[in-house]
């Protein structure tokens, strides 16, 4: 779906499009966002304005590599976009990349850098939040790796947009019940015990 940005119109690359363009990169990387919820869910059931992928910090880098004829522009906070050199490493209040196969193309794909602590990926809105590094994904029946649904709902439960409404209503009837327990607890940690989504948890 083509939507316009201050900073020039998103044309996002499909899921299966993106997934074969990183198929080269050799670091760890996850579709994210709705298209995630899409695949832990098993179907699709909305439109996408652009398709997210979720990176470590660490291997920030990796992808410049991968991607060497690429147009990079970090989302610089608050709202700002600045170009994104080859080599630099960004600094750790940047989490998201936006990117395009040159000045003149679309926006095609946006990247997410989080954080990991030895072994552990670590929440960026809340350091004492974490997970396994292992557990961070899973891998669709067509082999595409994406962030679990309950750590891709976790940063929707604070903004509750509709269409973040629509994939925790889509994904409620498919998690586990470890993953309901860890998305409530941690809900409740990083927003509150009275949080909509946390008393639909609980409710079962």
């Amino acid at each position: 779906m083509r939507t316009e940005t201050p900073w020039g119109p998103w044309d996002p690359l499909s899921l299966p499009g993106t997934a074969a363009l990183l198929a080269p990169l050799r670091t760890p990387w996850w579709i994210a966002g709705g298209y995630a919820v899409e695949l832990a869910v098993g179907r699709a059931y909305r439109e996408h304005g652009d398709i997210d992928v979720l990176l470590l910090r660490r291997d920030q880098l990796a992808v410049q590599r991968t991607l060497p004829g690429w147009e990079w522009w970090a989302a610089d906070p608050p709202g700002t976009l600045r170009p994104w050199n080859p080599g630099e490493i960004l600094p750790a209040d940047v989490h998201d990349i936006w990117c395009r196969p040159g000045p003149d193309e679309p926006w095609r794909v946006q990247f997410m850098l989080d954080d990991v602590a030895r072994d552990d990926w670590v929440f960026r809105r809340d350091p004492r939040i974490r997970l396994p590094l292992d557990r961070l994904g899973a891998v669709s029946g067509d082999g595409v790796p994406y962030v679990v649904p309950e750590v891709q709902l976790l940063y929707k439960s604070r903004s509750r947009r509709p269409k973040d409404e629509q994939d925790f209503a889509a994904a409620l009837p498919v998690l586990a019940d470890g993953q309901r327990s860890w998305l409530t607890e941690t809900i409740t940690l990083a927003e509150s015990a009275e949080h909509p989504w946390a008393a639909r948890l609980r409710a079962g």
